[in-house]
């Protein structure tokens, strides 16, 4: 008996200090963070339980296996019990119109499933392909027109999803539905630069700039200026999520020739003219002001029409990542805290007093800061609009100090702006395809990938505006 109970107790020896070990990382770096926070500042104790409560969130997704959507909900509620945020942060933020985009994408994902169309659509790009990485490059292609003729990343990503959801399933592998589920959210943000209808914030930042200076950048002028590092950067981002994510064997592991027939069925045709009309609907939307999520609930309403949709409402219903909605509606909840309690203002300002040392005089220190404040700016603010809205004021006058060309001055933060790969609450389009825990990505997948696109971004900027912008008339 003793032989035995000597059998049982030793293989329980190195558990028990690994399960330990594994929490000293993260409950390390909170307590650094805490330490930190308790220093003499300018902050209020509002905007220092936000700033503990966004970071304890970060050290969390990046350092643990819980639950991304587990971890965003119990901070919002620390911040609601600290008193930090109103009750209502939370409930306000699940009626957010990312959060209709995505349950509308899904049912429209589901259709598409459902009637086979997006199995002839996913033939239509994997038929051309000979390899996995072939795939990769395609999807790059057409997610770079996509930026012509949609204007708003959630916009090219509901798109995209479907097609995402078939690939996928086609090709058969955890790892590929990884790296395919990052690639595509990573070329619509890079490849928003592209044109100056890529995102909503260009417009809003155009605006701004013609306020303060009375310039503006015309459609040609971005085109020339934005499309040629548009397609390098979307390129260079195919190659280093194919060599991060994906080894030789998987990139090159050869694909079945299909065919495809386009003989569509009646609810093919049915889903494809509600597709159809959706993107119609949001490239007008100036005309007729319906935003891209009430189209897109629109379409998803169609689709389950009784009698004459294509699939019943709680079919619908079920292809709905409900733990991602969750995630989506805590993780903004914690970026409004941050701007609402001046948070996310304290960082910029923290940032931009550090341009008060700059020489006029010094244009490769000019442009590096302002290359880095503007990719970085993601990290504290998580929105991409209210990025714009925060960020192009202290620029501009930032440009105006030094005597700068604001013209330049804007187009290049605006580039660094949309930068925003880090984390998945700093894009709609990383949280649309980060579905589930094993089926796509992780937040330390993201951190992964940005600690190298990152620096290839800035060197990439910085190497554009030396052999390029500087000569076709966007010199500082």
């Amino acid at each position: 008996m003793i032989v035995q109970f000597a059998r049982k107790e030793e293989p329980q020896l190195p558990i028990k200090p690994k399960k330990e070990a594994k929490w000293v990382l993260p409950i390390g770096l909170i307590l650094i963070v805490e330490l930190l926070l308790l220093l003499p500042s300018s902050l209020t104790m509002e905007a220092k339980w936000s700033l503990f409560a966004f970071c304890c969130a970060v050290i969390l997704w990046t350092t643990t296996s819980i639950n991304s959507a587990y971890i965003a909900l119990g901070v919002v509620l620390f911040l609601i019990v600290t008193g930090t945020a109103k009750q209502d942060i939370l409930f306000e933020s699940l009626a957010s119109d990312i959060v209709w985009l995505m349950i509308g994408s899904f049912i429209l994902g589901g259709a598409l499933q459902v009637t086979g169309l997006a199995g002839k659509m996913t033939n239509l790009v994997v038929g051309r392909a000979k390899n996995v990485s072939s795939v990769f490059t395609l999807l790059t292609v057409v997610i770079q027109l996509l930026a012509f003729f949609i204007p708003s990343t959630s916009g090219r990503g509901a798109v995209l999803l479907p097609v995402f959801q078939s690939l996928t399933k086609e090709l058969g592998s955890r790892r590929v539905t990884k790296a395919m589920a990052i690639l595509i959210p990573t070329i619509i943000l890079v490849s928003t630069s592209s044109t100056i209808i890529g995102a909503g914030s260009h417009f809003i930042a155009l605006d701004m700039l013609k306020e303060f200076s009375g310039k503006s950048i015309s459609f040609v002028e971005w085109l020339i200026w934005g499309l040629p590092f548009g397609i390098v950067a979307s390129f260079i981002s195919c190659r280093v999520v194919l060599m991060l994510f994906l080894d030789k064997e998987e990139r090159k592991k050869k694909l079945a020739p299909k065919q495809t027939t386009f003989a569509l069925s009646r609810n093919e045709k049915y889903t494809l003219g509600i597709l159809a009309a959706m993107v119609l609907f949001w490239l007008t939307e100036r005309v007729h002001g319906m935003e891209i999520a009430t189209v897109t609930v629109i379409g998803a309403f169609l689709l389950t029409l009784p009698e004459v949709g294509v699939m019943k409402w709680k079919d619908g219903v079920k292809a709905v990542s409900w733990n991602l909605i969750l995630f989506v509606g805590a993780a903004i909840a914690i970026g409004k805290s941050l701007i609402e309690t001046g948070a996310a203002q304290w960082i910029m300002e923290k940032l931009f007093s550090f341009t008060a040392y700059l020489d006029g005089n010094s244009t490769f220190m000019i442009l590096l800061v302002l290359v880095i404040l503007s990719l970085t700016s993601h990290l504290y603010v998580t929105s991409h609009t209210t990025r714009a809205v925060i960020f192009v004021p202290p620029l501009l006058y930032f440009a105006s100090s030094l005597q700068l060309n604001e013209v330049a001055v804007l187009f290049i933060g605006i580039v660094g702006m949309n930068y925003c790969l880090t984390f998945p609450v700093s894009s709609k389009a990383l949280l649309l395809f980060q579905e589930g825990e094993r089926e796509t990505f992780q937040p330390r997948d993201l951190l992964k990938l940005s600690a190298y696109l990152s620096v290839i971004h800035i060197v990439l900027m910085v190497a554009f505006y030396y052999g390029y912008w500087q000569w076709t008339g966007l010199s500082l």
